[in-house]
């Protein structure tokens, strides 16, 4: 560590989200993801003589969604290009994007770093196609089989500025981001499936220098953890080059997550090498301004805005708020809850704890949770007026998960509604109190905190149905301590 006190990372995070469009973005093949290999194919896609694209508007009002989103500059007329590489994935030789004049620039994203929050710059978004899928199987004496149903696929890529400077930063950016694109419905953010996937330019520094340094680009990171770790080797790996006299070569580097460590891939390429020129097939992309207005009228609340909003109005703490700000559907679940009980504390406390846990275990999203917001309320609210106490709420809430039965019922066949009488109590207590002698003169000698044991005694009794307020009140009278 101390050698990389002697130099400051810079990094910055080229980001391809595959839009969440039913066909591709300039032909009509779908873009469903497991389909057979090559079964989602077109001449369009397969860039066969004469075939010629037509652009998905779909694809563009969701690049919009996110420019708006991140505050870019938003171009009326932009234009597609045609970046040219030779790789067996790539049918046309060529991919179509936008280069010279991009869709949106000069944005940024807000993200919770490890030195609090921080607002990362970003450089550009654009939309372009994706290119195939190589599979190399060793086991096929080396061969690479290819399969192009993701040829085509829509992507919009956000480029950051060089803002970021650890591997923590840029894993917090891409999860930041992550939950962004999700919120505008835009992406799925499956980064197992590649819907989002992410390569990282990285060069090291003299701390205090203003020149950026020779980088390197790690490619294709496809989880928070690899981003987080790669980028973080990285940086070691240029260290010590640099700390031994050595030069840092610009190249493309792959990560080798069983290994640890980034792997040589092949010499970096540079602008000229991609030859960039004007699409011939597709003209300018022009965007009116009542179709602008009509995608920023449709944006939702954004994580950020809906978190500071639940802590506000619900009394959250900020932690709980932007845990059930996560997704538009925990928080639309949280706030239907929360209306219906008339508690945001006790609503969200229940969610974080024992929802999350349910849907943990079950591995679904909160929008196949079989249990309905009103229900949930309606639980609560027999714990709040004392009909069954929080423990017997959670086999209540069991039984509602396994069933979908609402809890009032529940709570009558299985007899678990709390006891509340006073005098039926006392003679609990009593005998709680005749049973433990020991610990009564404990307490009487100033053991208060024993009070919570007779508490637990009482409730063991009584099947966990005694009202624990009322329990305790009972326990200091008889213990002579009265209110």
């Amino acid at each position: 560590m101390a050698r990389l006190n002697r130099y400051e990372a810079v990094v910055g995070l080229e980001v391809h989200a595959q839009l969440k469009t039913r066909t591709k973005i300039f032909c009509g093949c779908a873009t469903a993801f497991g389909a057979p290999p090559n079964s989602q194919t077109c001449p369009v896609c397969l860039g066969l003589p004469g075939a010629l694209p037509v652009l998905n508007r779909q694809a563009v009002r969701f690049a919009l969604r996110v420019g708006l989103a991140t505050g870019c500059r938003l171009r009326r007329r932009s234009l597609f290009a045609r970046k040219n590489y030779f790789y067996p994935d790539v049918p046309k030789n060529y991919q179509i994007t936008q280069y010279e004049r991009p869709l949106g620039e000069d944005g940024y994203l807000e993200i919770d770093g490890p030195g609090g929050e921080r607002r990362i710059g970003i450089t550009r978004i654009h939309l372009e196609e994706d290119a195939g899928k190589s599979f190399h199987d060793p086991g096929r004496q080396g061969r690479t089989r290819v399969d192009l149903n993701r040829a085509g696929v829509p992507l919009t890529e956000i480029v950051t500025a060089p803002d970021l400077h650890s591997g923590e930063e840029a894993s917090a950016f891409l999860v930041a981001l992550r939950r962004l694109l999700v919120y505008l419905d835009v992406c799925d953010g499956n980064l197992a499936e590649g819907s989002l996937r992410c390569d990282a330019n990285v060069s090291v520094r003299p701390a205090g220098c203003e020149d950026l340094g020779a980088k390197t680009e790690v490619k294709n990171l496809n989880s928070f953890r690899a981003v987080r770790e790669a980028v973080d080797f990285e940086v070691g790996r240029q260290a010590r080059v640099l700390d031994g006299g050595g030069t840092v070569r610009q190249q493309t580097l792959t990560w080798d997550a069983a290994a640890g460590r980034t792997v040589f891939m092949r010499a970096k390429e540079f602008v000229p090498d991609y030859r960039y020129f004007p699409e011939p097939d597709l003209p300018p992309l022009q965007i009116a301004e009542q179709e602008l207005a009509a995608v920023s009228e449709s944006l939702p609340e954004l994580p950020r805005a809906r978190a500071a909003r639940l802590t506000s109005q619900y009394g959250l703490t900020a932690e709980a708020a932007d845990r059930l700000a996560d997704t538009r559907e925990l928080a639309d679940y949280f706030e239907a809850t929360a209306g219906a009980l008339g508690d945001g504390r006790a609503a969200g406390n229940w969610i974080l704890a024992e929802v999350l846990k349910v849907l943990n275990e079950q591995g679904i999203p909160i929008d196949g949770f079989g249990v309905a917001p009103t229900a949930t309320a309606d639980l609560l609210a027999l714990v709040a007026d004392g009909t069954i106490s929080g423990k017997i709420a959670k086999a209540v809430f069991a039984e509602m998960v396994r069933s979908g039965e609402d809890p009032a019922p529940i709570v009558d066949r299985c007899g678990w509604r709390q006891t509340s009488d006073p005098a039926a109590l006392r003679v609990r207590v009593r005998e709680v109190l005749q049973s433990h002698p020991a610990e009564v003169s404990r307490y009487r000698a100033g053991e208060k905190r024993l009070l919570g044991f007779f508490v637990g005694e009482v409730m063991k009794a009584t099947g966990g149905k005694a009202n624990p307020r009322l329990t305790g009140r009972l326990l200091r009278e008889e213990l002579g301590e009265g209110e």
